[in-house]
């Protein structure tokens, strides 16, 4: 089984390649990575996971793209994800179009059968009262899964309302669900972003202010690299993130660590002590 997380700075000394201080010890760093995986093959998946897989947590099978795999080359992607250590989920529109006609039972133990080992419940679609979308908790946890619900719509007119998402959020969390995710889409368009895909920072603080605890367990898609700056200069280095594009990993890493000049200021300390 390949080594989950080698010290990424041990080539390299630690305060170069952290200075935000907070990322480089394995597994103790919080912010969690989603990448989106919209079909990539097994070669650049592997690829991926050999150079970056230290940084990424989840990897989403984007949209329904699961559904068109040859099911052999889906459970070695599955299988492959595992061996890493990562969360693999298919995308929560696949889970909206699966319930309009099979049970959520048994799209769950199918997901399971196949060897995802976590999944997505979102309405961003089609809508689902609460207690269908607590029941789909339920029903992914009792099949062993890890569950990631979704807040928000897929309309390219649909803006977060505040109110709504902390709802959501403490519903969600009580029925068993690890993290909620704030729809931004692949576009980055929605949600807590407008048509140009700029951000509502005062939004984004005001909605962690007031969900304190329960903050920590938002996820907000974030695809587009001045999203995940606003949101790191908001949040800190460990925010978590989703939606990240496989090409991405490793520049949102740095955007987190302040090896970059986008939030190199926020973490940079310059020594005291003088040049020898």
């Amino acid at each position: 089984m390949p080594e989950r997380f080698d010290n990424p700075g041990s080539m390299i000394p630690l305060s170069w390649s952290d200075p935000s201080g907070s990322r480089s010890a394995e597994r103790q760093r919080k912010g969690l990575t989603m990448v989106i995986d919209k079909g990539a093959g097994i070669s650049a998946f592997r690829d991926l996971l050999e150079l970056a897989s230290p940084y990424i947590d989840i990897c989403k099978l984007g949209f329904g793209t699961a559904a068109l795999y040859p099911t052999a080359q889906l459970r070695q992607k599955l299988e492959l994800a595992k061996a890493y250590g990562l969360q693999i989920m298919p995308g929560g529109t696949f889970f909206e179009i699966a319930l309009l006609s099979t049970p959520v039972s048994q799209y769950m133990e199918t997901m399971c059968q196949l060897g995802f080992t976590a999944v997505e419940i979102s309405d961003g679609t089609f809508p689902l009262s609460q207690k269908e979308r607590r029941e789909a908790i339920m029903s992914g946890l009792a099949c062993g899964l890890t569950v990631y619900t979704e807040f928000g719509k897929k309309d390219a007119n649909y803006r977060a309302e505040k109110e709504e998402l902390l709802q959501t959020l403490a519903a969600d969390l009580d029925a068993g669900a690890s993290h909620v995710i704030v729809e931004a889409r692949e576009s980055g368009t929605v949600g807590v972003f407008d048509r140009n895909g700029n951000i509502d920072q005062q939004f984004v603080q005001d909605v962690t202010d007031a969900a304190k605890e329960m903050g920590t367990r938002l996820i907000w898609e974030a695809p587009k690299k001045e999203q995940q700056v606003h949101l790191i200069q908001t949040l800190g280095s460990n925010v978590h993130l989703g939606n990240i594009a496989y090409s991405d990993v490793l520049s949102v890493e740095t955007l987190r660590r302040g090896l970059r000049g986008d939030t190199a200021a926020r973490f940079a300390q310059r020594s005291a002590a003088p040049c020898e």
